[in-house]
């Protein structure tokens, strides 16, 4: 049997760049749950915790801690950008490069890359450059070349944030039967909407360090601090 990477333990961790504190200290433990929606105002650190959490920012103090080693873990999680980068390929090649620079056969990923890409709803794209796509369509590209890998932990750093109501809809039907297939999702956003949709616990982010966590339903409904209630109800949160 595979052990997990998770929980995925936080232990007074700090990002800092050019001196300056960006988040932190950080205290959080990542466990099993399916969805987790990191929440904030802007500024918050919402993108911060996001990349200290998948590797992306080093943590200039504290720790970060897996629970098996940080190089085994690596290949098992993935990070969706909110602006997704598209390659100088066609859709199916884009898709089946994430399996190619592993070592998967390019035929066998080419493959599974077209599969995917029925899945998602980009089989009338399949031989398109990706660098032509709406931007709904290179968002569910992207998805789809974070999922082919079947990475146990995805985290995506507010996907739908362009995206119109017809594509936020359809990346979170992905997102649900991802979820299904036992995904692990880290999520930001700053759709309420979106949030309560997805949400099965919530992290609360203001002036870059973790200000509430909790269970989405409680957390909606009953918010444990003013600065929480205020950010439900619009209200500006500094």
């Amino acid at each position: 049997m595979v052990r997990s990477i998770l929980p995925l333990r936080i232990d007074a961790a700090e990002v800092r760049r050019g001196g300056a504190r960006l988040i932190g200290p950080i205290d959080l433990t990542l466990g099993k749950t399916d969805v987790t929606i990191v929440l904030g105002p802007n500024g918050s650190g919402k993108t911060s915790l996001l990349r200290l959490m998948h590797g992306l920012e080093r943590a200039a103090k504290g720790r970060v801690d897996w629970s098996i080693p940080e190089a085994d873990a690596r290949a098992r999680r993935a990070f969706v950008f909110q602006t997704p980068t598209m390659m100088r390929r066609s859709v199916t090649d884009s898709i089946a490069y994430a399996l190619t620079v592993s070592g998967t056969k390019r035929s066998h990923a080419r493959d599974r890359a077209r599969e995917m890409a029925r899945k998602i709803g980009l089989a009338h794209a399949l031989d398109r450059s990706a660098r032509v796509l709406s931007g709904g369509e290179k968002q569910k590209l992207a998805v789809a070349r974070a999922l082919i890998r079947e990475p146990e932990v995805l985290f995506l750093d507010e996907p739908c944030a362009n995206l119109d109501g017809r594509a936020t809809r359809e990346i979170e039907t992905i997102l649900a039967d991802a979820k299904a297939r036992r995904t692990r999702i880290v999520m930001s956003t700053h759709d309420l909407g979106q949030a309560r949709r997805l949400a099965d616990d919530v992290v609360f982010m203001l002036n870059g360090c973790v200000h509430e966590t909790g269970v989405a339903e409680s957390f909606f409904s009953t918010p444990e601090t003013p600065e929480a209630r205020a950010f439900l109800n619009g209200q500006i949160v500094e």
